[in-house]
């Protein structure tokens, strides 16, 4: 095992990077920006470097800059977490190199697993289903008109290169997607540095399921079963859980098998994501592979008993994987909610400011990744997650009743967060038949069913407070100092605590 590991990350990652290396007795370097000084990650690690001012392109994505701490700390191995430099090959090649041990896959594989058209081809050569198109990377609109003619509309505008679900865009016309691939570029170049996007069939109804697997590089691939993920905004996930529920087993056997073969195809190396999409008939297609830690992968330890970073860590080390995929034993259910510093209201507009009052929920079965603590002032310049909730249950719907109670206990006083849309989403009714795809916010009104509800829970506690106040002084308590009107504001968090939303 290693000595010592810079986590070149922030935030609740990097606190559950660093865990993890405390357990296997490996020093831990972390890296802070400016704006990250206080940070959580930056006071559990044994040493911390700084890299640059608060603008990642400045500090978190400058592989220059974090290689160059890595040395000057003289560490074994660089973990990088996800997002941010997690898929580059570049910085991969730049630590093989220089000597330091990149946790994660080689750098050729990042390189195929990086361009989604070249994967795709791979998956298509592996017999892995695929869906129709995606075979050009278009860098002009004009082609990509050509390829959506040809497809027929509607269709999907997706990056070429980079994920997290941007660069997408849909078109059912000809006007859709010359404004679609405008602004997929626009954000591909802020977000990846580059452009370039393909056209393929849009699937629809379709569900979003993902295999998990861990390969040493050497022909050994496990699989650790399939998250659902089909809970999403802006093409980005909001609630994972996993077994996918409806899934007959031949699907599921089906599914994984497929994942594993693609992940024999390229070689693969440590632990990593390949990502379907399912229509309503349960044929799958591939999507992308994800060549890192994925956000989700917490309910995939629930439910099997593995820690995964712990595994990235001891094959990078050279020590393999010491189990089989028959010692693999998935037991009961999990579920996990992405707690983010957004108003669903505004069109989840991020939100940051200092964390004024934080109550974690507890009790069996309850786990929650964070680097949050009272004081802490939320940044505006990086992701928006706030922190993960994650239960389990012997089956989806106890998980479901387990998390509504962990909801209920969780509180986070300053930044707007997603919390009542959590609230909201596990308590509808089409969400408690397992009734899921892709589009299952828009198809059921969530975010304006919500909105809806607070603003009549709102205007209810308004009356009633008035109707209170004015019983009170009519009684004559008020004159006699022995009660004072409370503002409104508070007697609204006493009664009911979805306001915040607003």
């Amino acid at each position: 095992m290693f000595n010592s590991v810079l986590i070149a990350n922030r935030g609740e990652i990097a606190v559950r990077i660093i865990r993890t290396c405390k357990l296997l007795g490996v020093n831990t370097v972390a890296v802070y920006s400016d704006v990250d000084v206080d940070a959580l990650h930056v006071k559990l690690a044994d040493r911390a470097v700084r890299i640059g001012p608060a603008d990642p392109g400045d500090s978190y994505l400058n592989i220059d800059k974090l290689l160059q701490a890595a040395v000057d700390t003289g560490v074994d191995a660089l973990h990088p977490g996800y997002g941010f430099v997690s898929e580059n090959w570049n910085l991969a090649e730049k630590c093989r190199q220089a000597g330091i041990k990149f946790v994660g896959p080689k750098p050729r594989t990042l390189v195929i697993a990086g361009n989604k058209v070249d994967c795709k081809r791979l998956a298509r050569r592996s017999g892995v289903p695929v869906i129709e198109g995606g075979e050009t990377v278009f860098y002009t609109p004009e082609g990509a008109l050509d390829a959506a003619h040809e497809l027929g509309y509607p269709v999907l505008l997706k990056a070429a290169f980079g994920g997290g679900g941007r660069g997408i865009r849909e078109a059912s016309d000809d006007r859709q997607l010359l404004q679609g691939f405008k602004l997929a570029s626009t954000e591909m170049r802020r977000s990846f540095g580059k452009s370039g996007l393909f056209v393929e069939k849009l699937i629809r109804p379709a569900r979003h399921i993902e295999v998990q697997v861990v390969s040493d590089g050497r022909g050994k691939v496990i699989q650790l079963g399939e998250r659902e993920c089909s809970i999403q905004r802006r093409h980005q996930k909001l609630l994972e859980m996993t077994p996918a529920p409806g899934l007959d087993e031949l699907a599921r056997m089906r599914v994984a098998e497929h994942a594993m073969d693609l992940a024999k195809a390229l070689g693969y190396e440590n632990v990593g994501t390949i990502e379907f999409l399912m229509d309503e008939d349960q044929n799958f297609y591939f999507i992308e592979v994800n060549s890192r830690l994925q956000v989700e992968h917490p309910v995939t330890e629930m439910r099997s008993g593995i820690d995964l970073v712990k595994e990235q860590l001891q094959i990078a080390a050279g020590e393999g994987i010491d189990y089989s995929q028959d010692d693999v034993d998935l037991k009961g259910a999990a579920m996990q909610c992405r707690i983010n510093a957004e108003d669903p209201a505004a069109g989840f507009a991020p939100s940051s400011g200092r964390v004024e009052n934080l109550f974690f929920p507890g009790g069996a079965g309850v786990r929650i990744d964070t680097a949050l603590y009272p004081g802490y002032e939320v940044p505006e310049y990086y992701d928006s997650l706030l922190a993960k909730l994650i239960v389990r249950g012997n089956d989806l719907e106890e998980a479901r009743k387990r998390m509504v109670l962990a909801m209920d206990e969780f509180s986070i006083e300053g930044p707007k967060t997603t919390i009542p849309l959590h609230r909201f989403i596990l308590g509808h009714e089409e969400f408690m038949k397992w009734n899921l795809d892709v589009q299952f916010l828009q198809r059921n009104r969530i975010v304006e069913s919500l909105v809806e509800k607070l603003e009549e829970e709102r205007a209810h506690l308004a009356r009633q407070g008035a109707a209170i106040a004015a019983a009170i002084m009519e009684s004559g308590m008020a004159v006699a100092g022995t009660w004072k009107p409370q503002p409104q504001q508070q007697l609204l968090r006493q009664k009911g605590r979805y306001y915040d939303a607003l």
